[in-house]
């Protein structure tokens, strides 16, 4: 069940991979936290959302 969508989606995936680019770069380590914005962008579905009962995605 997906539970992001729209600009919370465009923002977790560009926000994801500019961590990541960062990352790669060198600009730290802790930078590679950027994996889980990106996972959960292109997957549409966030754990921590589900837990507190958030759902960013359009109703059907």
């Amino acid at each position: 069940m997906k539970n992001v969508g729209g600009i919370d989606k465009i923002l977790r995936i560009v926000i994801g991979a500019a961590l990541i680019v960062g990352a790669l770069m060198g600009y730290g380590i802790w930078m590679w936290i950027g994996l889980v914005p990106l996972l959960t962008g292109l997957s549409g579905f966030c754990p921590l959302y589900k837990l507190v009962g958030v759902n960013t995605c359009p109703n059907k």
